[in-house]
């Protein structure tokens, strides 16, 4: 039962995670909650892991999700169901596109496509920033339930300077994620 519910589960976020890895996040989010499979922390640990390793962002969260919750038959079935609905919509769409393709009614769906992406992707970096650069407070009640991370404040902000406005913006992405990985051990040991 839990594998037929995760390829449910993963083939909704894959029909309507329009614009790809990151927008797969805030249905992530609902999914952790709903179901219990995951929860913030596990969340920012795959979008960490998603992003350091080879594949498309979203297949990688699904296939970790499925084998945390039901080992390597759920990795598979979780990825599977997740691309489902797109291999689905593109051969269908492939078939119609070329007929339709100089239609304006075409056109406004792929306008609108495009801008739900945008919103999915600002709405998954504002939930991705909470979880790595707020830190839920400890021990006294407080008014304020997070507080910031200055450690990881810093180093993304280092980061981002030394890939935008350096010499160093030449260097591969990797290099910056083994970068912030060494980081991330220093500080934290």
């Amino acid at each position: 039962m839990t594998l037929v519910r995760l390829f449910f589960e993963f083939c909704r976020v894959g029909l309507f995670s329009v614009g790809g890895g990151l927008a797969t996040i805030p249905f992530l989010t609902d999914l952790g909650e709903r179901t219990g499979w995951f929860g913030a922390s596990d969340l920012a640990n795959m979008i960490a892991i998603s992003e350091s390793t080879p594949g498309p962002m979203g297949v990688n969260m699904a296939t970790y999700v499925g084998f945390h919750t039901a080992g390597v038959a759920g990795g598979v079935i979780a990825t599977l169901g997740l691309i489902f609905p797109s291999v689905v919509i593109i051969l269908v769409i492939a078939g119609f596109l070329q007929k339709f393709r100089q239609s304006k009614a075409v056109d406004a769906v792929f306008y609108g496509l495009r801008a739900a992406s945008v919103a999915l992707i600002t709405a998954a970096l504002l939930q991705v920033a909470k979880i790595a650069l707020l830190r839920p407070a400890q021990g006294l009640e407080s008014a304020f339930p997070l507080y910031p991370n200055w450690i990881a404040i810093i180093l993304a902000a280092a980061i981002f300077v030394l890939a935008k406005f350096t010499p160093l913006k030449k260097l591969h992405p990797i290099c910056f994620i083994a970068l912030a990985a060494v980081a991330g051990v220093v500080f934290q040991m």
